[in-house]
């Protein structure tokens, strides 16, 4: 029997007035038995709880009664911050943490606010993976947590695009970032600070050795800086491309946000059938031929020649496979 369970319990009922025992089970993860058996527990430690009977009864606190035993332990601090996005404390390893940080909260504050805390936590919820994509897993990152809080480095092996395509490194963890349901890790070697998509580490072990982060290290700053260099690195091209109505409607969403706000704002009425013309970033031909076939009919591409046979042949293609030609 978990004392901090008890704990748990004691909050909920003062932070949610009445509770059946049914409630109480499904907010602290047991049985019904076991909630019954819990609150019997409080009750003989001499906690004024007593039940009420009926189809709307439940467990609930003597009026007035309010415990004092509100202070958070320390997971439970860092996991505050989490407290609005479940799904990414439990990746983090912090989801008990979490659970019992807002009881503690809740229980913290007077009825007015209470209520009205616990009325919003039900009409938020964050749902961080992007559409069409399972979450990924992620077992090494609460072992990043503890490197980036203890400010221990890591000893990882790390999988990357280019060769060679397994690479050891050592690592001063700085920070994580949870970019449209991806994690990732940034941290210093002895040469640079870099950015580690933490689904590539294959292999992680802590180190003896410990660091300290530069003072004047801006995590958020560095991310806005980091994006704005990988689309510097991602589009090393442009295509001048033709769209009808229907096409430009479409293109938000076949193509990555920065393409399709390139494509409004220079897209310019060409003839009298409402097609446009419109110059984009791309990243090179293969991929710009995959993303603008998307767009089937309501597209035309005009330059660069190179984009145009791609696109060219692959519609060959299709059309030989489909028996067309």
């Amino acid at each position: 029997m978990s004392a901090g369970r008890l704990l748990s319990l004691l909050l909920l009922l003062q932070s949610r007035g009445r509770v059946s025992a049914r409630g109480i089970a499904d907010e602290l993860g047991v049985s019904v038995r076991t909630a019954y058996r819990d609150v019997a527990r409080l009750q003989e430690a001499g906690i004024p709880v007593y039940a009420e009977p009926g189809r709307t009864g439940g467990y609930q606190l003597l009026d007035g009664y309010r415990t004092r035993l509100t202070g958070m332990s320390e997971g439970e601090a860092r996991a505050l911050f989490f407290a609005g996005l479940p799904g990414p404390a439990a990746e983090l390893g912090l989801a008990d943490e979490v659970a019992a940080a807002r009881l503690k909260l809740l229980a913290a504050l007077p009825a007015g606010p209470r209520e009205e805390a616990a009325r919003t936590a039900t009409v938020f919820h964050v749902d961080a993976p992007g559409w069409y994509r399972e979450p990924e897993e992620t077992p090494h990152l609460p072992l990043f947590v503890d490197a980036v809080l203890a400010r221990h480095a890591v000893d990882v092996r790390y999988r990357r695009w280019r060769a060679p395509q397994e690479v050891s490194r050592r690592l001063h963890p700085y920070g994580l970032v949870l970019k449209s349901g991806t994690w990732y890790l940034v941290a210093a070697t002895d040469s640079r600070i870099a950015t580690y998509r933490v689904t590539q580490v294959l292999d992680a072990t802590p180190s003896d050795e410990r660091f300290d982060r530069p003072r004047d290290f801006d995590l958020g700053a560095y991310w806005a800086s980091y994006l704005d260099d990988f689309q510097r690195r991602r589009h090393t091209g442009t295509a001048t491309i033709r769209l009808s109505p229907r096409g430009l409607r479409r293109l938000p969403d076949n193509v990555p946000p920065e393409v399709a706000r390139a494509a409004a704002a220079t897209a310019t009425p060409v003839g009298d059938d409402g097609w446009v013309e419109a110059v984009i970033p791309t990243e090179s031909t293969d991929h710009a031929c995959g993303e603008l076939l998307r767009l089937g009919v309501d597209v035309e591409v005009v330059a660069p020649p190179e984009l145009r046979r791609a696109m060219a042949t692959t519609v060959d293609v299709l059309a030989r496979a489909y028996g067309v030609r």
